[in-house]
């Protein structure tokens, strides 16, 4: 059985988002349900989330609460196969040819800027 040191020791990917509202930052570690915490600056939250997340992991211990390990990157290829129209196919490597990039690069332009879109 894992102790509180091994799960500390483990990398939980931390989310930092502004909060345009309240001012500041909050902070979640998405593999931790419930396991939010929030600071006046970014350094001052991440200080609170590693204490956020000691205590959320010593109380799940307590409890006997199923504590899942990191999601990692290792666990994602970075390839995909997707079916698109035709006629989308064309655009994406006019598009493509146009910027002088492959369409596999246009395509992950593409991604990466509406993922930052919906990541707000």
């Amino acid at each position: 059985m894992k102790t509180l040191n091994d799960y500390m020791a483990m990398s939980y990917r931390m989310e930092i988002v502004e909060d345009k509202d309240e001012g500041g930052f909050v902070v979640s570690y998405p593999d931790l349900p419930g396991c939010i915490t929030c600071g006046e600056t970014v350094e001052s939250a991440v200080a609170n989330a590693l204490d956020a997340k000691k205590a959320w992991l010593e109380a799940a211990l307590e409890d006997g609460v199923e504590i899942h390990e990191p999601d990692s990157l290792e666990d994602y290829s970075g390839q995909f196969k997707l079916r698109i129209p035709r006629s989308l196919h064309r655009s994406l490597a006019e598009h493509s040819q146009r910027e002088g990039i492959s369409m596999n690069q246009y395509c992950v332009y593409l991604l990466s800027r509406n993922d930052a879109v919906f990541s707000k």
